[in-house]
């Protein structure tokens, strides 16, 4: 019971962090300067990565399915598999899981660095909104750059996969660049932008809450940082199956 009623409080503290954070958006000072540090630090730090993770699936997703697309002589059909997978589902899920370990394991043991040395405390004293100088920037540059990387990994993912199927699958290039083209709709185009905001949102809100709760030391900010990367991934892969369905309802 007791478990419960901490897993209530701790989504009800979540939920106010976050209410605060967009409410201080409308209030000065606004902190651009550590929203643009923080979008630097998150987006172009994270391109390395994202790059590789959506590289290498494209390139997975065509080369197994090859054999299965050879059986029933749909090799064509291969840009249209790649593109779906990605856009709906293995971009999102794979480059919001990889900001989770980078990002996300960053900012809880960086959040929580500062409360074990009373730095938090100290804005507070200086009458500085932890809140508002911490937590909106963190979560308006995830917001932002998880649909940007998102975008970079599904066209990587598609280069990655016309790499194989040209290469080793004997695909003409135009019938791979056509099936992609033809294979996403509406409602994927939607649902590739919408289920990475909505992981943003996940990754900000469980890292920061898990950093700004810390406490017992050093020893803490080991603590939180894993429970804020095992936390954001299960809510992510939680989340995507009922957006999924969301989007499926919506489309039919």
């Amino acid at each position: 019971m007791n478990t419960i009623l901490q897993a209530i409080n701790e989504v009800q503290e979540a939920t106010l962090m976050a209410g605060r954070a967009f409410r201080s958006a409308f209030t000065k000072p606004h902190y651009l300067r550590e929203t643009i540090q923080q979008m630097d630090t998150i987006g172009v730090g994270s391109l390395m990565i994202i790059v590789l993770t959506g590289a290498f699936t494209g390139s997975i997703l065509a080369l197994q399915t090859s054999n299965t697309l050879k059986t029933f002589g749909a090799t064509g059909v291969v840009g249209q598999l790649v593109m779906t997978s990605l856009v709906r589902e293995m971009g999102p899920v794979l480059a919001s899981l990889m900001l989770t370990g980078r990002v996300g394991s960053s900012i809880a043991a960086e959040l929580g660095s500062m409360v074990v040395s009373e730095q938090v405390d100290a804005m507070r004293a200086l009458g500085t909104d932890p809140i508002k100088k911490l937590v909106w920037p963190r979560l308006i540059a995830l917001l932002v750059m998880t649909p940007a990387l998102t975008l970079l990994a599904d066209i990587v993912g598609a280069i990655g996969g016309w790499l194989v199927a040209t290469g080793l699958m004997n695909v003409s290039s135009s019938v791979y660049i056509s099936s992609a083209k033809n294979a996403l709709t509406y409602s994927d185009i939607v649902g590739g932008i919408m289920k990475p905001l909505v992981f943003g949102f996940i990754i900000a809100v469980v890292s920061c809450r898990a950093g700004l709760r810390t406490s017992g030391g050093t020893v803490g900010v080991g603590r939180s940082t894993t429970q804020a990367v095992v936390l954001s991934d299960i809510l992510i892969l939680a989340s995507d199956f009922f957006l999924g369905k969301l989007i499926l309802a919506f489309s039919s």
